[in-house]
């Protein structure tokens, strides 16, 4: 039986760790490139020194920080078709304006992903459940593969976790459909973000599940959210939510489900979607349920991996603008929209 776990403790039993540890072990082959090309790191290159130097003499090596940026992108045409055949030289990537010369480029479809599944079960999804419950796990079904690993979470007065990180199926199956309308039960809201008396946490859960766990995580992330978008009872701001979902360098996708005479913010999931490089579906009947679905599947195995040391080595914190485009100004790309530069701590 699946049990709900709170996410608020900073410390992992030993459960937790061998987890973790066991993870590594297996997905380290696949996952070789995903973590060069992890989210923004930062690496020390030693200056050239002379070829050769006298016992007497040290001569200091000259040290400078470059960062490595990686960005996931997909590609559409016009019609809204994915172009998967680009290569390196078919794209520009600027930071700030400036543009940058790409290092990495792959179009690997293989790199593991590290999948976060978001089920809106406040009221007003009442009606839509079981149907969502029944999509959202064919979807795993058909997206997962070798390597991959995905949680599942579910948000309406608090914010649940039902499954944590795992590439068990029939444990994910059993925690989607343990997903309940505003279910009463353990919360992974932290004591900094007290439960209301009632809402849709919806902002909560992205900003909880991007800091806390996939913050951590390395390679390709994605959420997929299925909700009208209203959100009610955060104590995180929408921005605050993007801002976590950018540090993390996590794609944010959203399945836009709502029933007539509810509320829904298509608005809001575009700007949550937009800064951080998915994808907003808007699903008009349960028939098209699958068919949404099926789209974002799509959309998170035809991503291509960009990468570059971005000119700007100074580790300040400060937000920084990204754009990619690509020499066909026909086509459209999908990619974050910036990412916070590392901050020195003092001294």
């Amino acid at each position: 039986m699946t049990r709900t776990v709170r996410l608020a403790g900073i410390f992992l039993s030993r459960k937790v760790y061998m987890r973790s540890i066991n993870k590594v072990v297996t997905r380290c082959t696949a996952a070789l490139v995903a973590w060069t090309l992890a989210w923004p790191v930062w690496a020390q290159a030693p200056a050239q020194q002379p070829a050769q130097q006298s016992d007497q003499q040290q001569v200091p090596t000259i040290k400078s920080q470059v960062s490595l940026v990686n960005i996931f992108a997909t590609v559409r045409d016009k019609k809204k078709h994915i172009v998967p055949t680009l290569k390196q030289e078919d794209f520009r990537v600027f930071e700030n304006d400036q543009q940058q010369k790409i290092a990495f480029f792959t179009a690997e479809k293989t790199l593991p992903i590290t999948l976060g599944l978001l089920i809106d079960t406040s009221g007003s999804e009442q009606n839509r459940l079981p149907a969502e419950q029944d999509a959202a796990s064919r979807f795993l079904n058909q997206v997962l593969r070798k390597g991959d690993e995905a949680m599942v979470v579910s948000f309406d007065l608090d914010v649940d976790m039902l499954s944590d990180f795992t590439d068990d199926r029939a444990q994910l199956q059993r925690a989607i459909h343990h997903a309940q309308i505003n279910a009463a039960g353990p919360m992974v809201t932290p004591g900094t973000l007290p439960s209301g008396p009632n809402g849709t946490h919806m902002y909560d859960a992205i900003w909880l599940i991007c800091g806390q766990k996939l913050a951590t995580e390395a390679g390709r992330k994605a959420l997929v959210i299925v909700t009208d978008a209203e959100d009610f009872g955060s104590k995180v701001t929408v921005n605050e939510a993007i801002e976590a979902a950018q540090r993390a360098n996590t794609v944010v996708h959203f399945l836009l489900v709502h029933d007539p005479g509810q509320g829904w913010r298509p608005d809001i999931a575009h700007k949550i979607a937009d800064q951080t490089g998915g994808r907003v579906i808007e699903v008009s009947s349960e028939k098209h349920l699958q068919e949404a679905f099926d789209q974002i599947s799509e959309e998170l195995r035809s991503e291509y991996t960009i990468g570059y040391y971005s000119t700007n080595a100074a580790r300040d914190g400060t937000f920084r603008k990204i754009k990619v485009e690509t020499t066909d100004k026909e086509l459209k790309v999908l990619a974050r929209k910036g990412y916070y530069a590392p901050k020195d701590g003092p001294a």
